[in-house]
C-alpha cells in the first residue's frame, strides 16, 4: 500500500514540475520522471504476493502473469524513444531561436 502512494506522489510532483517549469530541459526530465512513476504504479500495482513465477511452478502455488511485465518493458523503450526525439526537438528548437524558456519562445513565436 506504502509503494503506491509513494508513486501517486511521484506523479504529483512529476505533474507539478510539468506545469510549473519554464526550462524545456526541465519539462522533459519532469516527462520521465512522470513516466517512470507510472511505469512503477502498472508494476506496483500487477506485483502479487502468494504467486509463483511463472518458469518454476510449485504444485500449490498459482503462476503470476507476467503480462503487465512485460508490457512495462516495452514502456521503458517507448519512454526512451520518446525522451530522445524530444531532445532532438529541443536542440533544433535551441538553435532556430536561441533560447530554452517556454515564455520566450512563445512571445517570440507570436510577434512573427
Amino acid at each position: 500500500m506504502i509503494d503506491v502512494i509513494i508513486a501517486i506522489a511521484v506523479i504529483g510532483v512529476a505533474l507539478y514540475g510539468i506545469a510549473t517549469s519554464k526550462n524545456i530541459i526541465k519539462t522533459i526530465i519532469c516527462f520521465n520522471i512522470l513516466q517512470a512513476a507510472v511505469i512503477l504504479l502498472f508494476i506496483v500495482i500487477a506485483g502479487t504476493t502468494g504467486y509463483d513465477i511463472p518458469i518454476l511452478t510449485s504444485e500449490n502455488l498459482v503462476p503470476v502473469d507476467p503480462l503487465p511485465q512485460a508490457l512495462m518493458i516495452t514502456a521503458i523503450v517507448i519512454s526512451a524513444s520518446v525522451t530522445a526525439l524530444s531532445l532532438m526537438f529541443f536542440v533544433k528548437i535551441f538553435h532556430y531561436y536561441g533560447t530554452s524558456n517556454w515564455e520566450t519562445l512563445i512571445s517570440k513565436d507570436e510577434s512573427q
